[in-house]
């Protein structure tokens, strides 16, 4: 086996067992050793984390690894993202994502942007409590190809709502795909807003989007 792919494999495995403190020194070693940061992203770190989300959809990781292995990802992502940006990388596609207005939950959406940007995604995350504003703005200026809201309370779902009706008001709405998520959300209630799909949970929601790009 060659030393790039020994690297490779130990950056896989750093994100599978959730080594958060040995991910920087691979990521640099990586580098020095001549990998593409963005090889190292893809071959390496993101295989980890297919690996977790699948481990994850068996019942042996739980929502703490989920949440683990994306704050490991991160670690990682310091040392390579300034190599990412002098390759300049295309982008598989771009979402903006955020919670809701009234909603300060953020570990499953969280969990969705380091999955994400695992898959090569230009990730706009605009954080917790977003009013419709803010989740319009973003639309018309970052054009995304999707719009990815979260809410864990039943009382903030009305604000999905009122987003795609305003989405829809000003004309944006066709360029988007949008998907929600969040332990409230349904098929049901994504159709009856006007949602693309809903998820109900960060892999499954990762595994739609990566869908969208693909159709």
């Amino acid at each position: 086996m060659s030393d790039r792919q020994v690297i490779l494999e130990r950056l896989r495995d750093a994100i599978v067992e959730l080594d958060i403190d040995a991910i920087p020194g691979i990521c640099e070693e990586a580098m020095e050793a001549g990998i593409s940061a963005y090889d190292a992203v893809i071959e390496g770190m993101a295989k980890g984390m297919e690996i977790v989300g699948e481990r994850y959809e068996e019942g042996v990781y739980y929502l703490a690894e989920l949440v683990m292995a994306g704050e490991t990802m991160k670690e990682g992502m310091v040392v390579l993202e300034p190599y990412l940006k002098a390759g300049d990388v295309k982008a598989a596609g771009r979402c903006v994502i955020g919670t809701v207005k009234g909603d300060l939950h953020d570990i499953g959406k969280n969990v969705f942007v380091s999955l994400l940007k695992a898959q090569n995604y230009d990730v706009i995350d605009l954080g917790v409590d977003v009013s419709s504003v803010q989740f319009i703005e973003a639309v018309r200026e970052q054009v995304p190809d999707c719009l990815a809201m979260s809410a864990l309370l039943t009382t903030t779902m009305t604000e999905m709502a009122a987003v795609i009706a305003e989405l829809e008001r000003q004309g944006l709405r066709e360029g988007v795909k949008v998907i929600i998520g969040g332990a409230p959300s349904t098929e049901e209630y994504a159709r009856e807003i006007g949602a693309d799909a809903t998820a109900k949970d960060a892999v499954e929601g990762v595994r739609t989007v990566v869908q969208w790009s693909r159709e």
